[in-house]
């Protein structure tokens, strides 16, 4: 059993068929594809022989990683970590030293998950992130998910009702999915979206809301505003909600994406996080920088364009698909 099944036991973490599984898995390690090709593969080669650490190799392999969009700070971390984890075992040899660091990556990204069941109906999710992100893709695939490998009546709001064909996009993303969407059109007023939404999940028994927001970073202040009206407007009807705040993050922008993510932490309760478009970055170590930035365990990844290209993210499956062998 996986560690992310092991701590998260909410609707949409029901046990996944061996198959499922495995897909997933082979999603995951084909997105990782260029990442593998590039700094990834840099490292595995490093540590590929028995030759004795040296000075020489912990600092080729701090380049590495902040090359690979680790990040200064998490890299340090790692370097240190793994250093410290070589020297109480005693570990001598470069290629010994490959399943340490291996270690210490699993264990940067175990470090901030474990948050409480939730059970409600609607189970509402709020999803945020800039635009370009992903982060209409994102909700397509995840109400796909919640209703043809989970059985859920799923329904979206289209609430970034701000940035031009935004709402045109969900309601041809929500086709596709063959989901229902409440929509009233850009320039409407997200909080009539999310109240109209609420009351449908109700009148109609949806088992799950899922929320687009506007993701204008531009205008901290407003966005602040206009997440909390939204939130106020959520918790009126369903107390303990949202159940769920998916931040959005594209893998593409490096580290331009983890000072995004901090600008969201600071406007939104941030309890999840999903990493989009792996597959188009030859530098996966922006998941680390993630984890260690953002203390907010990964929930998803975005593996590729299709509609079932969403894979649950389990830190063991992710590492070794970055040191596979091609």
């Amino acid at each position: 059993m996986s560690f992310f099944k092991r701590m998260f036991g909410r609707t949409e973490d029901a046990p996944r068929t061996e198959e499922e599984a495995q897909q997933e898995e082979q999603q995951v390690e084909q997105s990782l594809e260029k990442s593998r090709q590039g700094i990834f593969g840099r490292i595995s080669k490093m540590f590929a022989t028995d030759e004795p650490i040296t000075e020489e190799l912990w600092d080729e392999l701090e380049e590495a990683l902040i090359l690979g969009d680790v990040g200064v700070e998490t890299t340090m971390y790692l370097v240190n970590r793994t250093k410290d984890r070589c020297n109480r075992h005693g570990v001598k040899k470069a290629r010994e030293a490959r399943e340490m660091l291996k270690a210490e990556m699993v264990r940067t990204f175990q470090e901030y998950a474990g948050r409480q069941a939730v059970n409600a109906k609607p189970y509402v999710i709020l999803v945020v992130g800039v635009n370009g992100a992903g982060k209409t893709t994102l909700i397509a695939k995840l109400a796909h998910r919640y209703k043809t490998r989970l059985g859920k009546r799923v329904l979206l709001a289209a609430g970034d009702t701000f940035r031009a064909a935004a709402t045109e996009q969900l309601e041809t993303w929500a086709e596709r999915a063959d989901v229902p969407i409440i929509s009233l059109g850009q320039g409407a007023d997200a909080g009539a979206v999310v109240y109209k939404a609420l009351d449908t999940a109700f009148e109609q028994d949806f088992d799950v809301l899922i929320i687009d927001t506007a993701g204008r970073l531009q205008a901290k202040f407003n966005l602040m505003q206009e997440l909390e009206k939204l939130r106020n407007i959520i918790r009126r009807r369903v107390p303990d909600a949202p159940h769920e705040v998916l931040l959005v993050i594209d893998a593409t922008t490096g580290q331009n994406g983890v000072l995004q993510a901090k600008a969201f932490l600071k406007t939104a309760d941030i309890t999840d996080v999903a990493v989009t478009k792996m597959d188009g970055t030859a530098k996966g170590g922006i998941a680390f920088a993630i984890a260690q930035d953002i203390e907010r365990p990964i929930r998803y990844l975005g593996t590729g364009e299709k509609i079932d290209n969403l894979a649950l993210f389990e830190s063991q499956a992710f590492v070794d698909a970055l040191f596979a062998e091609n």
